[in-house]
């Protein structure tokens, strides 16, 4: 049985690693910085925060073929949006515009060509977590939820396990449950499928 939490970590700031005051970037902003040739590519915005996208090792690689693959075989190519770009909340999505790993879509992503995915748009947002896990359970759990987004997987590549995050509510996952290489799930998408997690880290 998956390791149930009664939900996922908050991060709080401590003086020991309180920050100096920064700049609060907004998309106008950083659409604005793109139209005169700044590169933005490894950046996705956060809060506010440019958050640089860590290159990708091998491992993370790997987990993030194997899963979309899986996804691809199960809901076709055109449901499955690698680094791909989503709206989030209106309180959130002037100063946020993350980059899932894998996005599971409801419709074509050739209906994405003018906008992004909304949230009503998306069954499943995966990030694959190397060196990225805590940020990926606490900030962008947080944000995920306060979207709404229905479910939230975020594989683990060193700890070889697979969180999944449902029944977002007030701005956080009430049905967070840790499952094991060992185990499978199935997405809310297709409850008769079930991806074995171990799957995600063939050699």
């Amino acid at each position: 049985m998956p390791a149930i939490l009664n939900e996922a970590p908050i991060l709080l700031p401590t003086a020991a690693n309180a920050q100096p005051p920064r700049k609060l970037w907004t998309r106008t902003e950083l659409a604005a910085a793109e139209s005169i040739g700044l590169d933005l590519t490894r950046y996705e915005l956060i809060e506010g925060d440019l958050v640089h996208k860590m290159g990708q090792k091998r491992p993370h690689v790997t987990a993030l073929v194997w899963l979309q693959g899986w996804l691809i075989l199960n809901f076709g190519v055109p449901f499955v949006a690698p680094e791909s770009p989503i709206d989030v909340s209106p309180e959130d999505n002037p100063t946020s515009e993350p980059e899932p790993d894998i996005v599971l879509l409801r419709s074509s992503v050739s209906k994405f060509t003018e906008r992004h995915p909304k949230p009503e748009d998306i069954h499943l947002v995966v990030e694959i977590s190397d060196s990225t896990l805590a940020f990926d359970l606490g900030t962008k759990a947080a944000l995920y939820a306060r979207a709404g987004i229905i479910e939230y997987w975020v594989l683990d590549v060193q700890g070889r396990s697979l969180t999944v995050h449902r029944a977002p509510h007030a701005g956080r996952y009430l049905d967070v449950a840790v499952y094991s290489e060992a185990e499978a799930v199935a997405p809310l998408a297709a409850p008769d499928l079930k991806f074995p997690v171990a799957a995600a880290f063939k050699a």
